[in-house]
């Protein structure tokens, strides 16, 4: 018997919640998006009454108002739509108990257990989508499979973009649905492969469907043998709810309000990238051994670079970390400006046990750390922080108060 997946999305969730929420805006085009003096004044969300006058997600506010000057703007409340995500979690657990977060607005669910309880899949999207609605204001799209890949595809390709907000994808219709679609259509294909498989002559779906899986697995190892199936959808990874139970690693990512082109100003970022990752892997009671910099460019250019480096210890503090992170980065930047970046810590273990060093003041650093946690705690990130965050290219009191970089 195969397997009933669903991948349910809520539509243009930060402004379906806003809207939720306003009933005056209901009939109005809606943006959300953050402060236009920044950077982060870009577009995260817009409802479909502004996207019919060409509104984009990621598109810069100013350039957006001049599609729609009459748009309602409002300012994200990240905590709130949170909030709201955990509250379809909740009722989508009311269905079945297989319920997988995917993101902030979408969630796997196997539904294949609770199949009897209704007439078809088709009844049971609808049940999901009246009760969703009801609970919080917020319309699903629903992508219907007899595994995620086919379910994700399903509601990214077509569910999005028919009236119902429903579809189904099987292997009855992969063919004539999936195959004709555009290569860079295809689930886990990104730009820069999507550039090398159409340098192959791999043009549509259907063509990397049926292309010798030997060649594939020749140039790209277990990732060209992974696009094969999934251009054929084949998939075998459960709906698991445990995925975010266990952490594998904790990383911070910054998108910068301008480009940095001084190494001196750059440093100042990973330093407070490290410090935060830091004190995220001390509030979780992790230590971890490997140290990641993720970098990127311009954005339409899709440069960076990604490097790591595994420590001789695993460790919590800040200056460890940043001391890694500093090295990767001076390592392979290419002194091209910088847009957006990122560290992690990786290869996790618990904080309780770990190597003695007779050279590295272990007993120091976690007094200090101790004191300086306690201090965040109570007064905030911005009571006590090093130097170079005074620095006019810190960020540290620009994001103290967001989540995720944006406004609460």
């Amino acid at each position: 018997m195969e397997r009933i997946i669903f991948l349910i999305d809520m539509q243009t969730f930060y402004a379906s919640c806003e809207k939720a929420d306003h009933p005056e805006f209901r009939d109005k085009p809606l943006i959300v998006a953050g402060d236009p003096k920044r950077r982060s004044g870009i577009v995260l969300a817009a409802c479909p009454l502004a996207r019919e006058f060409g509104v984009t997600t990621a598109e810069p506010l100013g350039q957006a108002l001049k599609k729609c000057p009459h748009a309602v703007i409002r300012r994200p409340r990240m905590q709130h739509y949170i909030d709201v995500s955990v509250r379809v979690t909740r009722l989508l657990k009311q269905f079945t108990d297989l319920v997988e977060p995917y993101s902030i607005d979408e969630q796997f669910v196997d539904m294949t257990g609770s199949l009897h309880f209704y007439k078809s899949p088709l009844a049971m999207a609808e049940q999901i989508q009246r009760s969703i609605a009801k609970e919080t204001g917020v319309r699903a799209r629903i992508g219907i499979g007899p595994n995620k890949v086919l379910a994700k595809m399903a509601c990214d390709h077509f569910g999005k973009h028919n009236k119902a907000g429903i579809f189904e994808l099987n292997r009855s219709n992969i063919e004539h649905c999936l195959w004709p679609l555009p290569i860079g259509e295809l689930f886990g294909v990104g730009h820069r492969m999507e550039q090398h498989l159409l340098g192959m002559g791999i043009r549509r779906i259907s063509h990397l469907a049926n292309f010798p899986i030997g060649l594939l697995r020749k140039k790209w190892g277990v990732n060209g043998e992974l696009l094969w199936m999934t251009a054929r959808g084949i998939d075998t990874s459960p709906v698991s709810p445990g995925t975010f139970g266990e952490q594998k690693e904790i990383g911070h990512h910054m998108t910068l309000p301008y480009d940095y082109a001084n190494i001196k100003d750059i440093r100042v970022i990973l330093l407070e990238l490290s410090e935060e990752v830091a004190y995220r892997a001390r509030a979780r009671k992790y230590r971890g051994r490997v140290v990641s910099v993720a970098v990127s460019g311009v954005f339409e250019r899709h440069s960076g670079f990604h490097r790591q480096i595994r420590l001789p210890f695993a460790t919590h503090f800040g200056m460890d970390i940043y001391r890694a992170a500093d090295r990767l980065f001076t390592e392979s930047w290419d002194r091209q400006p910088v847009r957006g970046a990122a560290v992690t810590l990786s290869d996790l273990q618990p904080a309780g046990s770990y190597q003695l060093d007779l050279f590295a003041c272990l007993e120091k650093k976690e007094r200090l750390s101790a004191a300086v946690d306690a201090i965040y705690r109570k007064y905030g990130k911005t009571a006590i922080f090093r130097g170079p965050s005074l620095m006019p290219a810190s960020q540290l009191r620009a994001r103290a108060d967001k989540i995720g970089g944006h406004y609460k």
